[in-house]
């Protein structure tokens, strides 16, 4: 499925979940790997705000993608944000939805008030 790269410039992101690991065996507790790297994933969770409106989003990052010192409740930057929409049948039922995945999860600055004038 193709990827679409995620225009940020302009959000701000709150770090809303602190990373966890990404299981991917529910039943066995295996935790999930980059197909590549090989590398463990983990998951945060973010609230996106964009022209006056907001969205919950889990994204999933490298674990050594990871940077310390990220706090709940402060902006965040997601270098490399990806969305792959994805589709499956569960139980004979189909479903659908958007993965974000990003390069890295690192603290950010919330951005200068729009209008706001320095003294």
């Amino acid at each position: 499925m193709r990827t679409i790269r995620v225009e940020t410039s302009a959000a701000t992101i709150l770090l809303t979940e602190a990373p966890e690991p990404k299981v991917r065996d529910r039943q066995t507790g295996e935790i999930a790997k980059d197909a590549v790297s090989g590398e463990a994933l983990m998951t945060i969770g973010v609230v996106y705000i964009e022209d006056g409106e907001s969205s919950l989003v889990k994204v999933t990052v490298p674990e050594g993608g990871v940077t310390e010192g990220l706090i709940l409740g402060s902006p965040v930057s997601l270098p490399g944000l990806i969305a792959r929409p994805w589709e499956s049948v569960f139980n004979g039922q189909q479903r659908h939805g958007i993965a974000y995945r990003a390069a890295a999860v690192t603290p950010a600055a919330f951005p200068a008030a729009m209008g706001a004038t320095a003294r």
